[in-house]
């Protein structure tokens, strides 16, 4: 851990905010009966069913005990049934339960397209949610047509990692990550020569694209330029977005990256290296996983954070954290106690139960009250400072048909299967 001469300052979020089949599905329906004016009914008691990828996990469990705690003593006569659905199969599970028109009464998403596409099984929470407004952060990813569809738990952000052991084996400064493109390029060399992977990267779902194309934008993209990918006006022909693609091909092509990139998970084999000390560089999160809080379990002190390299001088002189709502809760259309379930989301997204999911879990929480001076990471007040400036990421823009094409293009790319000049004319197509 950090000294104390690198104790992260006190500060407050205040600062941080300007930033299985259908016979599963219907058992795990909360089929509620009519309610009592407490919350419950005297002939029978209720149910709530959420799912989630992680009500199971050890890290995660101060989170929910808090949450559940807290609801329950609201509503005694209420059971909550949390059930943890494999991350992998999470979308599927859940589609197969809003094709039945049955399933869970809440269930967890993650901002952006995968919310999006579900919004029409999902009931609007605009005016159930007034009070949670100002406390939290990232609602904007939790939107479709401008209404709201979930309420945010954490923050997603694609910081850049680094092993500060690897960067001194390399003969290279511990303490200067690369700035520029460049840099990156000489520290890659070195690192590479020194027998470590500069990056680590598993890309077997397609998914290492979208960590590459939101990380590095903001070293490419002109202000006017990510705004307007953000509006819809996305140009997949522009010089900038080929350059980032021209990258992705490139930096595999001069061997960047570990061994076999198409056949190695992301999660969690890409991480699990990084965090074995196995590269120099990883592209993580600051959300639910891969963040600066499992990384420092097993990389303590020699854990360093960087903000995306300056590509295009050009277009750009300093860069910024992409960061936006991350993973947070909604309600099915189906539920037959929606106001218990906006209670029992409220209870998820309480202050006392982020602050168990910020200092148990490490996930930047959404709540912008929460004083993250208890944690003695450097990295992790590094990321709270970065947050104010922070704009949301490139690749929750798009639909979750253009996603699914652009991770399967990412694949060809690496193989050499397709250009990149035919890759992008494909994503132009898609979209529309």
């Amino acid at each position: 851990m950090p000294t104390a001469s690198t104790r992260i300052p006190k500060r407050s979020w205040v600062a941080a905010a300007l930033v299985a089949a259908v016979a599963l599905a219907t058992a795990a329906c909360g089929a509620a009966a009519p309610q009592s004016s407490s919350g419950g009914t005297a002939q029978q008691a209720q149910k709530l069913v959420v799912w989630d990828w992680h009500s199971g996990d050890a890290s995660t469990k101060a989170y929910y005990d808090k949450a559940k705690s807290d609801f329950e003593a609201k509503h005694p006569d209420v059971q909550v049934d949390f059930v943890a659905q494999p991350y992998d199969q999470y979308y599927t599970l859940l589609g197969t339960a809003i094709q039945a028109g049955k399933g869970p009464d809440i269930a967890m998403f993650n901002g952006g397209a995968q919310m999006r596409e579900r919004a029409t099984s999902l009931l609007p929470l605009d005016d159930k949610t007034a009070d949670l407004k100002d406390r939290l952060v990232g609602w904007d990813a939790f939107k479709d047509a401008g209404k709201t569809y979930a309420v945010p738990i954490t923050l997603q952000g694609f910081p850049f990692y680094y092993n500060k052991a690897v960067y001194k084996k390399a003969g290279l400064d511990p303490e200067t990550p690369p700035k520029t493109l460049a840099e990156l390029q000489t520290d890659c060399a070195a690192i590479k020569k020194s027998g470590n992977a500069c990056f680590n990267l598993g890309n077997k779902e397609g998914i290492g694209i979208e960590f590459f194309l939101s990380g590095f934008a903001p070293g490419v993209f002109s202000p006017a330029q990510y705004d307007a990918w953000l509006a819809g006006k996305r140009d997949w022909k522009s010089p900038e977005v080929k350059q980032i693609f021209d990258l992705w091909k490139k930096t595999n092509d001069e061997g960047w990256y570990n061994k076999g990139v198409n056949s190695t998970a992301m999660f969690n084999d890409q991480f699990t290296m990084f965090s074995g000390g196995k590269g120099g560089n990883v592209i993580g999160l600051i959300s639910d996983t891969a963040h600066w809080k499992s990384f420092d379990e097993f990389l303590g002190p020699d854990l360093g954070v960087y903000q995306a390299p300056v590509i295009d001088p050009a277009n750009v002189s300093k860069t910024f954290l992409p960061a936006e709502g991350g993973i947070g809760y909604g309600v099915m259309k189906w539920t037959k106690s929606p106001d218990l379930a906006v209670d029992l989301i409220k209870s998820l997204s309480s202050t006392d139960a982020e602050k168990q999911f910020f200092e148990k879990a490490g996930a930047i929480a959404a709540d912008k009250t929460i004083d993250t001076s208890t944690v003695d990471v450097k990295a992790a007040g590094d990321i709270v400072s970065w947050l104010p400036d922070s704009k949301p990421l490139l690749h929750t823009a798009l639909s979750a048909k253009t996603l699914d094409l652009m991770h399967r293009l990412s694949q060809q790319l690496i193989s050499g299967d397709v250009t990149v000049d035919a890759a992008l004319t494909q994503l132009a197509a898609s979209d529309k």
